[in-house]
């Protein structure tokens, strides 16, 4: 049902907190599930009525709402409408947020509601939010005078909410991205089979044991890069380094990512077992997530699904409330361990290829779109004339490897030495040694063969001169530009065919070539072939999105998750097959403003999230 058909009501729940127990310590889902959490009260606001207040003793009034003709509005959502159901068992129609909204339209910024309120009411001093709260830490029944400050505070964060979701322009189909992404999480679907958890966690912790005992370090040489590097220097190595970021000055380059690192572990295969103690000391992750997904499961084994809705600057998603099941890794047992409920199937759909596809619809590689709408391997087709023979995926998966490396990798500009290291890392696939100049001779052959692509960086690097430009011009205005294909040129924005845009404030050029953007929490660098990674990542990320929508519209099914290009939905076991037939017809229709992008999806369906 569409949201504008329903009654709007805006809610806030104000909550018991002290020093030890609030959101600050702890996740949501541990902070509604614990023996500690209570709600002081809740103010609800119908339509643009006054908001009143309802103390602890006078909430079933939210069981009088005919909550299937209503629209939930609240900040952060994910907050309130999660106690919502998990302490009252009410599923509203649909779910907005304007902290979700906030961060789509402005993603480098705060969105917390005092921060808000002053971007959208900055010369009213009225619409500001109040500091009462503190007054009431640690109190677990509030006395009237305290209950009263509360009220107040709660009443105006309300009033603030609704008077900040009316002017903000956001397009209807990414309020209703929010909305299934707040439901993967306020009506969790997945059940979590804490068993196979308990043992891989005991396993996990048995592995660290026993790599740390292998090693013959203590947990802190290993763990602090500066007694670390101390030890290799007095082993007679040399330190991997790279650039800092912050400073310029030459640091250890000791991250499972820095392609220094890689490359250091490799020349000395003798001290891997110093390497595989480093690293599971460091990194505790799959202990970690394993404790988390054991704390997040509800008493019935309901695993609720934390997604942040525009996590990053292109829009993707991200995981929140310390899970993350964006960076869980496809074969990991946590993954099989979330399971669909009784007579149910989890189905799996991923788009195949789809940031390759659109660089190339992007970029007007007509040969290499061609090749996509064919079903061709396009990984072999580059491969062979990397060798100069046929290359096929059974007999030659290393060759296709490299041709897939290139493919995926040399799109946005990556040059010889990257894409040579990439190979020796081995991180995503095979380990391939070849030389630089091997490695000059396949971006020469990239760039040659897909020259389309070789000339949208430079595209996209006059797309940053023109919106740098742009903010010196008076009058400038929104399309002051022509649209390229799918995106407008703004001053210091793209615009995106979603109604959104891709920002880049304080666009400023450097010296040294590029130019820098104000980010989240610092500055940000950018060039063309970035650039063109962020706006193929975003009208990427549209394609999906755009497929959630129609998938969520196939009755008896539920968008549980969205990974990557990946949309993972449950439904009944009944007719299976027809209903994944379905969702994959849904993921392959082209968006209206690229109807010959040619798409393809693959996936099945089990009791678990296993494809």
């Amino acid at each position: 049902m569409p949201h504008n058909n329903l009654t709007l009501l805006t809610l806030d729940f104000e909550t018991y907190y002290d020093t030890k127990f609030s959101l600050s310590k702890m996740t949501t889902m541990e902070y509604v599930a614990s023996d500690m959490f209570k709600v002081w009260g809740v103010g609800i606001k119908l339509e643009d009525g006054p908001t009143s207040w309802h103390g602890p003793d006078d909430l079933d009034v939210l069981h009088d709402i005919d909550w299937a003709n209503t629209a939930l509005l609240c900040q952060n959502t994910l907050f309130d409408g999660y106690i919502l159901y998990r302490k009252f068992g009410i599923r509203p129609a649909f779910y907005l947020d304007t902290a979700a909204m906030a961060r789509g339209l402005n993603p480098s910024e705060s969105a917390r509601l005092k921060d808000i309120a002053v971007r959208y009411f900055p010369e009213d001093e009225t619409m500001r939010k109040g500091e009462e709260l503190v007054n009431a830490k640690g109190i677990v029944d509030l006395p009237p005078d305290i209950e009263e400050q509360i009220a107040g505070y709660c009443i105006q964060d309300v009033e603030l909410t609704y008077a900040i979701y009316n002017k903000m322009e956001f397009p209807e189909a990414e309020l209703e991205i929010i909305n299934l992404t707040t439901e993967m999480f306020c009506v969790p679907r997945f059940l979590l089979d804490k068993e196979t958890v308990h043992e891989f966690l005991a396993a996990e912790k048995a592995n660290t044991a026993a790599k740390l005992e292998a090693s013959g370090l203590t947990r802190t040489l290993l763990a602090s890069n500066q007694q670390f590097a101390a030890w290799l220097e007095e082993q007679g190595l040399t330190v991997p380094t790279k650039k800092s970021p912050s400073t310029g000055k030459d640091i250890p380059a000791f991250s499972k990512n820095d392609i220094q690192w890689k490359t250091f572990t490799l020349k000395h295969p003798d001290l891997k077992h110093i390497f595989d103690a480093r690293e599971v000391v460091k990194s505790r992750i799959a202990e970690t997530r394993a404790e988390r997904f054991l704390a997040a499961a509800h008493e019935d084994g309901k695993f609720p699904v934390p997604l942040r809705y525009y996590a990053a600057h292109t829009g993707r998603f991200g995981g929140t409330d310390k899970i993350n099941l964006q960076n869980l890794p496809r074969k990991s047992i946590l993954r099989r361990a979330l399971l669909a409920p009784k007579d149910c199937y989890v189905y799996v759909a991923d788009l195949s290829n789809i940031e390759s596809r659109m660089l190339a619809w992007f970029a007007g590689q007509d040969d290499l779109l061609a090749q996509y709408a064919a079903g061709e391997d396009i990984y072999c087709n580059f491969a062979s004339g990397i060798y100069n023979k046929p290359i096929n995926k059974d007999d030659n998966p290393t060759e296709r490897f490299v041709g897939k490396t290139a493919i995926l990798g040399l799109g946005y500009g990556m040059g010889a030495q990257k894409f040579k290291g990439t190979l020796a890392t081995g991180a995503a696939g095979p380990t391939v040694s070849i030389s630089f100049d091997e490695a000059q001779s396949v971006v020469q052959n990239y760039r040659s063969t897909y020259s389309e692509i070789d000339m949208l960086w430079t595209r996209c690097n006059h797309f940053l001169h023109e919106m740098h430009s742009s903010n010196n011009r008076q009058g400038s205005v929104t399309n002051f530009y022509d649209t390229y294909k799918s995106i407008g040129i703004h001053p210091d924005s793209i615009s995106l065919p979603n109604g959104l845009r891709l920002r880049y404030p304080q666009l400023t050029p450097l010296q040294e070539g590029g130019f820098r953007f104000q980010g989240k929490k610092s500055y940000e660098y950018t060039y063309g072939g970035k650039l063109t990674e962020n706006i193929i990542q975003a009208l990427s990320r549209i394609v999906i999105t755009d497929a959630m929508i129609r998938i969520s519209k196939i009755e008896d099914l539920d968008i549980v998750l969205t990974v990557h290009d990946e949309i993972i939905c449950i439904g009944p076991k009944s007719d299976a097959q027809s209903r994944f037939n379905a969702i994959i017809e849904g993921m392959c229709i082209p968006p209206t403003w690229a109807p010959n992008l040619p798409l393809a999806a693959e996936g099945g369906y089990d009791l678990s999230y296993s494809k």
